[in-house]
């Protein structure tokens, strides 16, 4: 764990003080799996525990939004096994979490380059979040092919093409004009960014909304991560101040 703050000087969880929008970069699954001397698709099952575990503590106490970076664009360029063990688990898990989602009233929403995902994944994903598009306990965002590169690449040729159009004038480009062409649009930009694993880079995720979140990074591998650390990590949020670049208190 890297903070300058001990977990046992934090005081209780404010649930009235939490981010509203958590995203996290889960990140270790292979070490694990090969700490342990097993097969890296093994670290990928444990994951998905351990997903389901941090999707229900961030349902029960009151996260509005969690963002969790499942595959990203550059995953493709694992080996074709791993890939086709990763789209195997995501199918199972949309399958298998789909009641647990329903009866926690959880919404399930995706973004990234879908359409790159194997077809019996993508009725899966469209099966879950057309289930679960009137849910409003909570909002389940899974990155799938995403790339915060790609994304704004994506948005900066939606505007041209609407500036080329007549439909938009480029004075009138803003940063609240930009977000609504991203991925994200509609949704809050991320209060808090987790990474796990020790590794302290953002690795194109979220590249514009993470602009002001606070950013946490933990040794723990996600296998290894739980709820507990789940909860000190954002009593350790509360505890910092948000400046957004101006003067603190």
């Amino acid at each position: 764990m890297n903070s300058n703050t001990s977990f046992h000087d934090l005081p209780a969880l404010d649930t009235a003080k939490l981010p509203a929008h958590v995203a996290i970069i889960m990140d270790g699954n292979g070490r694990w799996a090969k700490k342990r001397y097993l097969n890296r698709i093994n670290g990928h099952k444990k994951g998905t525990e351990v997903v389901r575990t941090i999707v229900r503590t961030s349902r029960e106490i009151g996260i509005s939004i969690l963002s969790l970076y499942a595959f990203s664009t550059e995953n493709w360029q694992r080996p074709q096994k791993e890939v086709a063990a990763l789209m195997t688990l995501l199918k199972n898990f949309l399958q298998s979490e789909l009641k647990e989602m329903m009866d926690n009233n959880i919404r399930l929403t995706s973004i990234g380059q879908i359409e790159r995902l194997p077809e019996n994944v993508k009725m899966a994903l469209h099966k879950a979040t057309t289930a679960t598009r009137e849910n409003n306990g909570m909002v389940l965002n899974l990155a799938l092919s995403y790339g915060g590169r790609s994304e704004i690449v994506r948005m900066v040729r939606k505007i041209a093409g609407k500036t080329k159009d007549g439909l938009i004038d480029p004075d009138s480009i803003t940063p609240e004009l930009i977000s609504e062409h991203l991925y994200t649009h509609g949704m809050p930009d991320p209060d808090l960014l987790v990474r796990t694993s020790g590794e302290m880079r953002i690795s194109n995720f979220f590249l514009w909304q993470i602009a002001y979140s606070e950013i946490f990074f933990t040794d723990t591998l996600w296998p290894d991560f739980n709820k507990d650390e789940f909860i000190q990590i954002l009593k350790d949020y509360q505890n910092r101040e948000r400046r957004f670049g101006k003067v603190g208190s």
